[in-house]
Formats: structure tokens, sequence, C-alpha cells
């Protein structure tokens, strides 16, 4: 491989977002994200995998005819399942889950492990792919985890969300031991509140795991989140000037 088609490959990544329970805005943050890495002039894919509760379509408001279950199914190729940007309306491209399949909740290890083969493979046409897990430690989202570049931990202030990261991030470094774990804190009152909830998820991590995350960013509480997925409305295009966006921006900038 000569040096330029090396420079090509290190653009390509394969971020996956996760978390340690429901509710902290996973699937709200893997959309917008996607559409602040597109902004920027980046080819990118959000792909969700979140098995048996897939809800990106309904957030942005799609309507696709093909998605993942009938990749897992062999009945269509995983380009097939592509929802192009020029359809829908979008900025960036899509693969919609499947909610509440069974089928896709139960797959194999091997078939686990082959998907996430696939997915690596697709996101070498994309400058970035986005994949949504779902949330929690099952080991469908710890398998397809692994694929991944580069892991982003979504928690809130939240107790509870702490905790169960913590789970998440403990059980993904046993399966991986040279993990960058990367923290976004979403839904905190202001960057102040944000900070002191990376403090405390980082001091565990550091005490029992010997791991130091990365703070990517933090997103502040904004009522115009709420509105733009009422409305099945990407955030940046219902209200681009919004807090939360901004934050969001500045995290794809990170990237």
């Amino acid at each position: 491989m000569n040096d330029q088609a090396q420079n090509n490959d290190l653009t390509k990544m394969l971020v996956t977002v996760a978390s340690g329970k429901g509710g902290v805005g996973k699937t709200w943050f893997a959309a917008t994200l996607c559409q602040a890495l597109a902004s920027r002039g980046k080819k990118a894919l959000l792909f969700d995998c979140d098995f048996g509760l897939a809800n990106v379509d309904i957030q942005l408001g799609l309507m696709p005819e093909n998605d993942l279950g009938q990749v897992i199914s062999s009945e269509i190729s995983m380009l097939e399942a592509i929802y192009p940007q020029t359809e829908s309306g979008l900025s960036f491209d899509v693969i919609s889950g499947q909610s509440g399949s069974g089928a896709l909740a139960s797959l194999t290890m091997e078939s686990l492990i082959s998907l996430g083969k696939d997915i690596s493979g697709i996101s070498q046409e994309y400058d970035y792919t986005v994949m949504d897990l779902g949330a929690g430690v099952e080991n469908s989202v710890m398998t397809l985890a692994r694929a991944s570049d580069k892991i982003l931990v979504i928690i809130t202030p939240d107790p509870t969300s702490l905790t169960d990261a913590y789970a998440f991030i403990k059980l993904y470094r046993m399966r991986n031991e040279k993990a960058e774990i990367n923290i976004v804190v979403n839904m905190a009152e202001d960057q102040t509140e944000g900070r002191r909830a990376f403090d405390k998820i980082n001091k565990v991590c550091q005490s029992f795991l010997n791991l130091t995350p990365k703070l990517l960013g933090v997103i502040v509480r904004d009522k115009h989140v709420a509105q733009a997925i009422r409305s099945q409305t990407p955030l940046l295009s219902k209200y681009p000037q919004c807090k939360a966006g901004e934050n969001v921006i500045e995290i794809a900038k990170k990237l």
C-alpha cells in the first residue's frame, strides 16, 4: 500500500456510542454527532445497532424500506440497507435497525463477529461511521463494540448513570485492555456540573481499573433537544444555534 492510500485509510473512523443505561440521550447524540460531522464536510453514516429497541428512524422521521433485520436474515446486503442522504433529506446516510426483533437480540457469537466485520468493512466507504449500540452490557453490545476505532460512553450527572457506565467500562476493558475510553456528559445543568460528573467516574476508573478516560465534551440540558425529537427533526436542522447543538459540534471537532 502506498503512502497516499495509507493516509486515506487513517481518515476512516468507526465510532461507537454506548451507555450503561437507557435514557441518557445516546441515540439522539449519535444522530446529532453524525449531522455535526456532515456539516464539517465529512461523509458520515449513522448505524442503528440498538438491537430490539432501534429508534433512529423514529427520531429522525424516516421511513426506510430496508433495515438491519433484513441484512441479518440474508434478504439483502449491507449496502442495500443504506438509506442514502439523497433520499432521507439528511446530510448523512442511515442504516436503520429493526425495533422489537427477537432475531437480532439473540444472534450467535459467530453472527455477531461476522456483523462486526461487515460494519468495519462498510465503514471504509465513509469518513465517519457512528454506531449507536444498545444500552447496557449484553454480549451483543460488548462484541460489536470491539469492532470500533473509538468508544464514546454517554453519561449524565445522575448517580445511576455513573454506576452503570462504570459497569460498561469495566467489562469492555476486560475484553480490550488497550481500549481508549472517551466520556461525553449529557444533560448537565452547566459545564461545571458536567465536569464534576466526569471527575467522579474518572476517579473510580483510575482507582479500580488503572484507566484514565478522556472527557470528550459536556452537553448542557437544552429544551430544544426535546422539541426537535418531538418534531422528528435533526437538532441542527431545527435549532442550529442552540447550546446543546454547539456542544455537539465542539465534540465533532475533537474527533
